[in-house]
């Protein structure tokens, strides 16, 4: 008897760093019959459970983890929305209060020259709201650990907090710290006090957490932009008559009809009318496709022009819009969450500090007799190893980094996205709007033998401009350009997936390809039809244009590369990465345009023909392949393919699906600053890694020493101090990173 699978998506709510997703985790693959991935950026757990486990038991077990959950299905984007902004409001408020209260306790415990009599009372009063009520998340999240005999970096920062906070408490109430203004710092007695640290430690915490909250609010904003594409509604035709109901409502077999202008409700197949429908959220391609009875329609598209009337094939799940949405949340639902350095040795770290300091207490005590000095020893453990540092480490370099960024027009969404740009070789444009301006353009005109290019023009121009395809506007936008008022057309028709034709000046002008022609009895001189083959092969439109019944001219229209499209794919280049050309155009237009902007013309860089779920499966087999890849783009079409990719980048002029689902997005569009913004990303995440190793290896000598009795708990707290003088300052260089030429003349003109 085979035993059957389930997937269920859970959103788990609760967790406060990479840890925290570890341990539920750990918890539900515990559960026989159960397989579990948890995602700590997405706050989100995918199951895979046999019929012998019920969804209760997975959400009681989340639950006696000490986390929430409930089915992804039952969270609307609302409900996640609002938890999110209340949690964002609640960590902004905790983070004021620690900043109005916290900088004059620091002021005064740090400048001399602000100390007046009893201001150690004042400085204790003023630290009390920030200690127990700003601090206040991770004392609960370290008490919640503690209960589930757990250890997280939560765990960390509230004994830091609570060490220096207990420290000064003792030392103004029973020790003579009250009485003493100067500060000795050979004395071993308890006349100093930490009130500083622990509030300094709390701000610094609050604001880290407060921003890393802001940035996930977006986490949903992809599957959120996506729901917004699918049609509200959807007229069916019900025993003859016309029927509005909600979209969700239609069925299989269902006949709807879908105007100009409206978005189509379902994937079907046309068994009334014609029409040019946009499928750029599909394709990313701007030419519209042609429709006609007989040809399938896919739901989300956009009708242009005629009346249609669909019957409805696939619906709901089998959809292809549901499975775009779905290849997005799988693709995100893959990444593995980064955990912080700090969280993952916590669970070491933390432990062994708690018992050196009890050791000490008790070694000093036994050996010295002395609970004053013992007491001092084990409390300068606790200080050295307080989490400042640690504290500061990403959120100074994210910083540093992100604003210098966010100067040249360049996002970056975290620290997590920069651990992908390290091993990334190879970038995988997508082409319309990303290499190329995403606009038809006419680039050239071929007249016939005695036909200039003003007449041919004034022609075509007048009869394409009654046209809403495209192609067409861009002969027409020319035409105007170059003569300014064009003339009437009347008797207009447009025949899809041909062309059109209509009365100029008295002159019969049809413009389209060789069916039109052939419908039309107009024959093709061998000039014109060289010139057709010859727009074709450098991956063009060509437009035949009859004047009266002779083919005067071929139009030939083309989405050109961007201008700055060749010098950022050379900018990559000069990094060693390699550049391949992903596109659901023709292979004849995608050779072409890899050819203007240098990328090699071969299979191996030019992948042509393809649709948005196999952008998705040439990106992963990249990966499998062993290649860390990014992945440029700005449409619909490439939004799974920006999840999956190691490093997901949008251009900011393209789509807010793109964008959302991307890890770092060019705000101009400039492709350019593509090759800034891995090199900027790479010098980020090496200065993070620096800041941590540095905020380790000063606990790794400083503790011993604490230990030994050789360090004042002054001392540790200004080792602390440089500790975090020397993460800022490091973060501070990347000001000065060198990027490419390019950036360093826009910089320099500004």
């Amino acid at each position: 008897m085979s035993t059957q699978l389930e997937q269920l998506d859970l959103s788990v709510a609760g967790m406060t760093c990479g840890a925290c997703a570890v341990k539920v985790e750990k918890a539900l693959n515990q559960i026989a019959g159960v397989t579990a991935t948890v995602n700590f950026a997405t706050e989100s757990a995918r199951v895979t459970l046999t019929d012998a486990v019920s969804t209760q038991q997975v959400i009681e077990r989340i639950e006696k983890a000490g986390y929430g959950a409930r089915l992804l299905e039952d969270t609307t984007p609302e409900m996640l929305d609002k938890e999110t902004l209340d949690r964002v409001a609640m960590l902004r408020a905790r983070l004021g209060v620690s900043l109005l209260a916290g900088l004059p306790v620091v002021a005064l415990s740090m400048i001399a020259g602000l100390q007046f009599e009893n201001w150690k009372w004042w400085a204790l009063a003023l630290s009390l709201p920030v200690v127990v009520w700003s601090a206040a998340p991770f004392h609960k999240a370290a008490a919640m650990n503690a209960r589930h005999r757990a250890t997280t970096m939560d765990t960390l920062i509230s004994l830091g907090i609570i060490a220096a906070m207990s420290w000064s408490v003792w030392a103004l109430v029973w020790g003579d710290a009250a009485d003493h203004d100067g500060m000795d710092m050979t004395n071993m007695d308890i006349d100093h006090i930490y009130l500083e640290v622990a509030v300094a430690v709390t701000t610094f915490l609050l604001a880290g957490r407060y921003f890393e909250a802001r940035a996930k609010r977006r986490a949903g904003d992809a599957l959120r932009s996506l729901l917004a594409l699918g049609a509200r509604h959807a007229t069916v035709l019900r025993d003859g008559e016309e029927v509005l109901i909600d979209a969700s409502q239609v069925q299989v077999g269902d006949l709807f009809i879908v105007r100009p202008g409206e978005i189509i409700a379902a994937d079907g197949i046309v068994r009334e009318g014609s029409s040019s429908l946009d499928v750029s959220m599909l394709t990313g391609e701007s030419v519209p496709v042609d429709v006609t009875v007989g040809a399938n329609v896919t739901g989300t598209t956009v009708n242009l022009t005629g009346r249609i009337v669909v019957q409805a094939t696939r619906i709901g799940a089998d959809s292809t819009f549901a499975q775009m949405t779905r290849l997005v949340r799988d693709a995100q639902a893959t990444k593995a969450p980064v955990q912080k350095l700090a969280d993952r040795v916590s669970g070491v770290f933390v432990p062994t500090v708690i018992v050196i300091s009890i050791a000490t207490f008790v070694v000093w005590w036994v050996m010295g007799d002395d609970i004053s000095q013992a007491f001092t020893a084990a409390v300068a453990v606790l200080i050295i190893a307080c989490p400042c540092a640690l504290g500061l480490a990403t959120p100074t370099a994210l910083m540093v980094g992100s604003g210098r960024a966010a100067q040249m027009g360049i996002v970056i969404k975290g620290a997590d996205v920069l651990q992908g740009t390290r091993r990334v070789d190879t970038v995988v444009f997508d082409k319309t709007g990303t290499v190329t301006t995403g606009m038809m353009q006419l680039v050239d005109v071929v007249c016939a033998e005695g036909v200039t290019r003003s007449e041919l023009l004034s022609f075509a121009g007048a009869l394409e401009h009654a046209s809403e395809h495209p192609v067409a506007k861009a002969i027409a936008t020319a035409a105007r350009s170059e003569r300014g008022t064009l003339q009437a057309v009347t008797d207009f028709e447009n025949l899809p997936g041909m062309g059109t034709i209509g009365l100029v000046n008295g002159a019969s002008v049809m413009a389209g390809n060789e069916t039109l022609m052939r419908r039309k009895l107009v024959l093709i001189p061998a000039a014109m039809n060289d010139a057709l083959v010859a727009a074709r092969s450098g991956g063009n439109i060509g437009i035949l244009v009859a004047i009266n019944g002779t083919v005067q001219g071929v139009c030939v229209v083309a989405d050109r590369p961007k201008a700055n499209s060749a010098a950022a794919i050379a900018a990559l280049r000069d990094l060693g990465l390699r550049p391949i050309l992903l596109t659901g155009d023709s292979r004849a237009t995608a050779l072409a345009v890899a050819k203007q902007v240098g990328i090699e013309a071969d299979e191996q860089h030019v992948i042509a023909g393809v649709l948005p779920e196999e952008k998705v499966r040439v990106v992963a087999d990249l990966q499998a392949r062993g290649y860390a890849v990014a992945m440029v783009g700005d449409g619909v079409n490439d939004a799974a393919a920006l999840a999956q990719a190691n490093v997901g980048i949008a251009m900011g002029t393209g789509t807010d699906v793109a964008i959302n689902a991307s890890d770092l997005t060019i705000v101009s569009g400039d492709l350019r600053l593509v090759a800034d913004a891995i090199l900027l990303s790479r010098a980020t995440l090496r200065t993070i890694s620096a800041n941590v190793f540095w905020a380790f290896a000063y606990n790794t000598a400083a503790i011993p020493l604490a230990a030994l009795g050789l360090l004042n708990p002054m001392w540790a707290g200004l080792a602390m101090a440089l500790s975090s003088v020397f993460v800022v300052t490091n973060s501070l260089r990347l000001r000065t990173t060198k990027l490419t030429p390019h950036t360093a003349f826009v910089h320099a003109t500004r």
